[in-house]
């Protein structure tokens, strides 16, 4: 199959640009609407649409007429064929020329990039997809170009539902030594196990003091502040629940003693003895929370509560955006980005996949960006959004974004949830000149900075 997937793509890719093809639907009010309110985007778009929605523009919908292939089709029917059955995207880099109009008629052309594998991922054993896409208006100039890579996989052994209708496979066992160790997890605190006669720490917990040889014992409430005192990154055999790689530390304490548990909010290969950590509670289903740590500089994580039943958006923090990932925004907001892969809509199809549960669509991702940087340099002008997906954003947990200005016209923007960091991108703006802004001032806007 491998020879003839590459054979395949070398012809593909010397085809070069396929002729241009009408997109479906004029730029249109309506649909931008539904695209702003899905995704919680306030500010003011009366003329021109979004440029993160370019490509809902060209979107095929739910039923794909027979004159819209995509350059990768060939590609990812074979990949099918062979078993490479899951899909999940990894990129998309656009640029924008300039921002499209409501009533232009687009027409978009499509070439083929490449393929690059057989590779091994956290998601099973894959090939990378690569193709171009370009937007152009009524007197074929361009408006837009994009880059979108994907990941095509072998799914592997289907891992549980986390969260409301599904448990976690892995349980503690809890007697009566570490009773108070577990209770205190549910309430929100770390709990170290004292001697209560020489007031020695300890833990894992036990019967009996190890210095003195008392029974008698209380506890206290760690700080929740450490270092990582060694690691290991998960790779094999697989783990029920679990993604892998991760990394899996042995954190010592302020108190002096040492815990074990997950690095969270980092890739693993950035997890460094001596790296300060945080403690963080990860909910894994509706009854189990776990004691996990982060580094100390990481977005602050949700409270271990149950997901929420409907879309609630948080306060910024500390100059962030936190979205709550509910089902019902991950399904709406592929929706309107024109998404019907049923790994964004169904559970159980995302599970068949070797997902855990629905996840966030890649354009709902770079659409979240854009709302973000707008949001931080009020009144700018677009120039460009590369995205990059690492943690899938599973419903029931929570995006927060944060940037910093990497010089005028340039924002670093990350996306982390508690499994790490699901996106990391780099915005880049045009300079704002005096009152030839394509769109009016965006309303609500949490940020204050201007634009150069």
């Amino acid at each position: 199959m491998h020879d003839e997937l590459m054979a395949l793509a070398g012809r593909l890719a010397a085809a070069g640009e396929r002729p241009p093809l009408p997109c479906p639907d004029p730029v249109n009010a309506a649909m931008i609407r539904n695209w702003t309110q899905a995704l919680g985007d306030t500010g003011t778009w009366d003329d021109v649409a979004p440029p993160a929605m370019i490509q809902v523009w060209s979107m095929p919908g739910l039923v794909r007429r027979p004159d819209q292939r995509g350059a990768a089709d060939e590609v990812l029917a074979t990949l099918d064929a062979a078993g490479y059955t899951g899909i999940v995207a990894t990129n998309c880099d656009q640029t924008y020329d300039r921002y499209v109009k409501v009533g232009e008629r687009l027409r978009t052309r499509m070439r083929f990039g490449g393929v690059t594998g057989p590779k091994r991922t956290a998601m099973g054993e894959g090939y990378f997809v690569t193709w171009y896409q370009s937007w152009y208006d009524e007197n074929d100039e361009r408006v837009a170009e994009m880059l979108f890579r994907v990941l095509k996989f072998k799914p592997g052994p289907r891992p549980p539902a986390a969260g409301a209708g599904g448990r976690y496979p892995l349980r503690p066992s809890i007697g009566k030594d570490t009773a108070f160790f577990w209770d205190g997890v549910n309430a929100g605190e770390l709990r170290i196990q004292r001697c209560a006669d020489c007031g020695t720490l300890r833990h894992p917990p036990g019967p009996m003091c190890p210095r003195c040889h008392s029974p008698n014992r209380d506890h206290i409430v760690a700080s929740g502040r450490g270092e990582v005192h060694s690691y290991v990154v998960h790779h094999h055999p697989p783990v029920p629940g679990r993604t892998p790689p991760y990394a899996v530390a042995v954190v010592q304490l302020e108190e002096g003693v040492r815990i074990v548990g997950n690095v969270n909010g980092c890739p693993p290969d950035e997890v460094r003895i001596g790296m300060p950590v945080r403690l963080v509670f990860e909910r894994m289903d509706d009854e189990l929370v776990l004691p996990q740590w982060t580094p100390v500089d990481a977005p602050p994580s949700p409270p271990p509560t149950a997901a929420a039943a409907e879309p609630v958006e948080a306060e910024p923090a500390a100059g962030g955006l936190e979205i709550e990932l509910t089902p019902t925004f991950i399904i709406s907001t592929a929706i309107a980005t024109r998404d019907f892969m049923p790994v964004h809509h169904d559970p159980a199809q995302a599970r068949a996949q070797g997902s855990q549960d629905i996840f966030v669509n890649i354009l709902t991702s770079i659409g979240l960006v854009q709302r973000y940087a707008l949001e931080t340099v009020r009144d700018a002008t677009l120039e460009s959004i590369e995205v990059r997906l690492g943690a899938p954003a599973y419903a029931g947990d929570t995006l927060t974004l944060t940037g910093d200005r990497a010089d005028e016209r340039t924002l670093r923007v990350r996306g982390a949830v508690s499994i790490g960091d699901h996106l990391t991108a780099t915005v880049r703006f045009r300079a704002v000149r005096g009152g030839t802004t394509p769109r009016t001032p965006r309303a609500g806007s949490a940020g204050t900075e201007e634009a150069p």
